[in-house]
């Protein structure tokens, strides 16, 4: 049985939402850290929905955090993370249908913003739906499994990741090669590396955020209009 997965959400300033946008934290946080965001985020964006889920499992270090996966379980070997990361996406999955249908949004104006190990689960997870979202915004995070993206049943997304050149908790050259993944396999990707930023998201990230999530809107509402 699928593990429910639950946590805070913002409902939409205007009444009925247009609009989701689903944050996945990183690695021993929670949901409360990155619905922040979401508050930041509220006013220029009055028909959408923020929902931030605790991740699955509770963290192995921090016990008042939750994981997506283990990285005790993680050896150098990508294919290892890559099964983590697939034993986690049922409850990411259960828990972006039930939203989806809780708010009465379709998939196609769904963005999913991940930090860190929550990015890995956004940017695994979304090109192996159903149906393509709105669009991925990865903080922090690192591609997994890039080669399996140029298989036929992947759906493709826009993909916003931002990076800080600092970051010692995530290898900044993980950037390229998310860059280079998606792009290999097709898809519309901007990368932008930012200079002094560690392990975070600063200003720029998030008014760059806020931006591309309007950009998918925009292309969302254009592509429905057609």
């Amino acid at each position: 049985m699928t593990k429910l997965i639950d946590g805070p959400f913002i409902a939409p300033k205007s009444g009925a939402a247009k609009n989701l946008v689903v944050f996945l934290h990183g690695y021993g946080s929670n949901g409360d850290d990155l619905i922040s965001i979401g508050r930041e985020w509220a006013p220029y964006l009055p028909d959408t929905a923020f929902v931030s889920p605790n991740a699955p499992e509770v963290c192995e270090i921090w016990a008042q955090g939750y994981q997506w996966f283990s990285i005790r379980a993680i050896d150098p070997d990508a294919f290892e993370r890559e099964k983590q990361a697939e034993k986690a996406m049922p409850a990411l999955n259960a828990f972006l249908d039930a939203q989806l249908e809780k708010w009465g949004v379709p998939e196609s104006r769904l963005l999913v913003v991940g930090f860190s190990q929550g990015a890995m689960m956004a940017m695994y997870t979304m090109p192996r739906r159903q149906r393509p979202c709105a669009g991925v915004i990865g903080y922090s995070g690192m591609l997994i499994e890039a080669e399996a993206l140029k298989q036929p049943q992947m759906v493709k997304i826009p993909v916003l990741a931002i990076h800080g050149d600092s970051d010692e908790v995530v290898p900044p050259a993980s950037l390229g090669a998310i860059e280079s993944g998606f792009s290999a396999a097709g898809y519309d990707v901007e990368t932008v590396m930012r200079p002094g930023l560690g392990h975070g998201i600063d200003g720029f990230g998030l008014t760059r955020g806020l931006d591309f999530i309007k950009e998918c809107l925009d292309k969302a509402g254009n592509s429905a209009a057609a």
